[in-house]
């Protein structure tokens, strides 16, 4: 991982993009108010957003697993189709 400062960032693009996918480098760069941002490689992103989706999926899948459990142990509150609707409503408006 690099840091550079974006003044010399921007005289020296053409050499810090040809690091970041030559050489799988990430770099921070830094402005002024201790603002950065981060230049890394697509793939590396690409991975980061797949295993982001993961971990997502992780989630709900253990959400589902609960709520399956919840029903076999007869934790459930039955609900009409108006009652069901009138809660969707109630998220439509969010």
């Amino acid at each position: 991982m690099l840091t550079v400062k974006y003044s010399i960032f921007k005289k020296n693009l053409k050499t810090y993009l040809d690091e970041v996918n030559n050489n799988s480098k990430i770099i921070i760069i830094t402005r002024k108010n201790n603002k950065k941002s981060i230049l890394m490689p697509m793939e590396k992103y690409n991975g980061i957003m797949e295993e982001q989706r993961r971990l997502k999926n992780i989630e709900y899948l253990r959400d589902l697993d609960e709520s399956i459990q919840q029903i076999e142990n007869g934790k459930v509150v039955p609900k009409t189709l108006e009652e069901l609707q009138k809660l969707a409503a109630c998220f439509e408006n969010e």
